[in-house]
């Protein structure tokens, strides 16, 4: 036994007086921060983190009607909401001066929400977009129309404008692919019947959107759409492998892209993007790009024409009348997610207002909800978590000096950003009308897309939000080399003021440093500290690197959330990497504040169990199974249960503070555990 096993385990011992034979022994004092009621006694710990933690919650918790899953994020967003709902109603309830940003979120907001005008205007509004459809002629038409929707239609090709992987100071334009209806390709060319069952919702629906347009040929109409779309799915990446940048990068020339996919008159479609005089541009999936070209060359231009209006009718029914309304419900919120109630119509407008002025709200939600000292404590955190992730990197056994030297030059690079961005958003440009919830939307859509076009070739901005102050996430930007955490999530559960030292690193302690391995994931890791596409590894440090992550990715696929369906080990990988690396780090830093001394008992319980009930909390969910299908399919991120638990049971420190032994379900023998950062 080495000093260090040694000392944490006589650091478990009040263990004894925490836990029975049964699971968790709640204590009659309550702990700060960690919600004892959710509990299941049943449940010992040491078979499973998640259900011993969660498994009360999940037993007597009814996911909301409204909604698909229901968990910490949610409850939290829903709070969030409610906080930007006491906002936007004071102002929509008195008059703004005209042009003022006050007017614009009231007005936005209001035109969204009154139902009733929605329903009177009927298909009036859309209008001047299905005769812009009307009006294709040719395929050069066609290509045009694509362009001039950039921002605000999802075409077949899509284009963004994003720091260059190779030159991260500069904006440049890249291509992704795009068209699809249903959620991912997977819809449309496995046999699952439960993706069969999706694809003959998505029929019915299509049909009826044609049928309430007027179309008497609807479900003619319907199939030669999900015809084109099945196509399109065909020549489409799977989700694994959007996630290699090496493979995304493709610079190309405009004379090059003609060439290899002249289907397309990409000088118009660039044109009518407000991006004329395109020269150099990146193509993400160049194969896929040239199969949609050809298939825009070959099916005819009714054909197209007729998946325009259907697209266009679907992206806009929420703001159509109630059959249109009722019609995209049954479908993208029903039958896709297994809600039975449509989200209620308010908290929709919150979404489109945050979407459309969402810096704007931002402001004055951190001016009430987001005090100085959240900011100065996360700061701390986040210093902490970093210089124990440089301590770290310097210990690594699989990786040579080196390599070693590369990440820390990385990690001294990070830059953080907290709680709001310190140069807010100008909207005075965007023009919101009174009743005109098509025509607000349209024109935010134009209005954030003649932002993005204005920067192109430009220097970047760094200090850009990719996220409102009000969002309940936090993100890594491997360009920016950046974390970032917006207020809205320095909140309990992730966030307690009134908590201990133990419960606050469990839970926002592990979220910072999920962020911060992110940079050291399998896709981060291919960025330099500026940012830049680069491989800064040795081949050996990048083979035993990319063999930690196999292991990884075996344990998840073997994780099956519902019957017949796995976790993607390989789409899953970089969050895996992220909530391993990032609990190891965090707990490490929780040590650190200890000093060598042992941490208080609290309500019976160590600190190192505080810490992992408190992880073991945040990832607390239920999900119905139709939007569990979905995720599987579409989403990075591991069902919540496989979170808390597919990282505890690599943790050293877990097995300590619970004092696991073989035959426990989480046991994992010390030289099984996978350990990366």
């Amino acid at each position: 036994m080495t000093p260090k096993q040694f000392f944490h385990a006589h650091r478990a011992l009040p263990l004894v007086v925490a836990l029975s034979a049964a699971g968790l022994a709640l204590a009659a004092e309550p702990v700060p921060g960690l919600d004892s009621s959710g509990y299941d006694n049943a449940v010992r710990v040491q078979d499973d983190l998640f259900q011993a933690v969660n498994g009360g919650w999940v037993k007597k918790t009814e996911i909301p009607a409204d909604k698909p899953s229901y968990g910490s994020f949610i409850k939290l967003r829903d709070l969030s909401d409610e906080r930007v709902r006491t906002i936007v109603d004071a102002l929509a309830a008195t008059p703004q001066q005209p042009g003022s940003t006050e007017q614009k979120i009231a007005d936005f907001y209001k035109s969204y929400t009154d139902i009733a005008a929605l329903d009177k205007a009927g298909l009036k509004p859309m209008h001047a977009l299905l005769e812009s459809i009307a009006k294709i002629k040719t395929k050069a038409d066609l290509s045009a129309w694509f362009g001039a929707m950039q921002g605000s239609a999802d075409t077949p090709i899509v284009v963004g404008i994003e720091p260059d992987f190779k030159n991260p100071d500069a904006y440049g334009i890249m291509t992704f692919q795009g068209g699809l209806g249903l959620p991912d390709r997977d819809y449309y060319l496995k046999d699952d019947e439960r993706f069969a069952k999706a694809r003959d919702a998505y029929q019915a629906y299509l049909t009826q959107l044609g049928e309430l347009s007027g179309d008497k040929h609807a479900a003619e109409t319907a199939k030669a759409v999900i015809a084109i779309e099945r196509q399109l799915a065909e020549v489409h990446w799977a989700k694994v492998e959007l996630r290699d940048p090496v493979k995304m990068y493709n610079p190309s020339t405009l004379a090059d892209l003609e060439k290899s996919a002249p289907g397309i008159d990409w000088a118009g479609y660039f044109k009518a993007a407000g991006l004329s005089g395109v020269d150099k541009l990146v193509i993400g999936q160049p194969n896929t790009t040239t199969a949609t070209a050809k298939l825009v060359a070959d099916l005819p231009l009714e054909q197209w024409k007729a998946y325009l209006r259907l697209h266009e009718l679907d992206a806009q029914a929420d703001i159509l009348p109630k059959a249109f309304r009722d019609a995209r419900f049954a479908f993208r919120g029903k039958a896709l997610t297994g809600a039975t109630e449509d989200k209620p119509r308010w908290q929709k407008g919150i979404d489109e207002v945050n979407d459309a002025l969402g810096e704007a709200v931002g402001k004055v939600y951190v001016g009430r909800y987001f005090p100085a000292d959240y900011k100065a404590r996360m700061q701390k955190l986040v210093d902490n978590l970093l210089a124990t992730y440089k301590t770290s990197i310097d210990g690594l056994s699989w990786m040579t000096p080196e390599t070693k030297a590369a990440a820390q030059a990385k990690l001294a690079k990070y830059t953080t950003k907290i709680g709001y961005p310190d140069k807010w958003r100008d909207y005075s440009k965007l023009e919101v009308k009174p009743g005109d919830a098509v025509g607000n939307r349209r024109r935010a859509e134009a209005f954030e897309w003649a932002r993005q076009v204005a920067r192109a070739g430009k220097p970047v901005d760094r200090s850009e939000w990719g996220m409102t102050p009000q969002t309940v996430n936090a993100y890594y930007n491997p360009l920016f080399n950046e974390i970032v955490f917006p207020a809205a999530i320095l909140q309990p559960p992730f966030f307690d003021m009134a908590a201990d030292d133990a419960v606050n690193y469990g839970a926002i302690g592990a979220v910072i440093g999920h962020e911060i391995s992110h940079g050291f994931d399998d896709q981060g890791s291919q960025f330099d500290g500026d940012g830049k596409l680069r491989n800064w590894w040795t081949d050996a440090d990048r083979k035993a690197f990319d063999a930690i992550g196999a292991k990884l990715a075996a344990q998840y696929d073997a994780y099956e959330p519902i019957p017949g369906k796995h976790v993607n080990g390989k789409l899953t990988m970089g969050e895996n990497i992220a909530d391993l690396s990032g609990l190891q780090i965090a707990y490490k830093a929780y040590e650190a504040t200890l000093g060598g001394k042992p941490a208080p008992v609290i309500g019976g319980l160590t600190g190192e169990q505080r810490f992992f009930l408190s992880f073991g909390q945040i990832w607390r969910e239920k999900t119905r199974e139709e939007r569990r299908l979905q995720l599987l399919t579409i989403d990075p991120h591991s069902p919540g249960e496989f979170r808390a638990d597919g990282a505890s049971i690599n943790a050293d420190g877990f097995h300590d503070a619970f004092r696991t032994q073989p035959g426990d379900k989480m046991w994992k023998a010390p030289e099984d555990r996978i350990r990366l950062w």
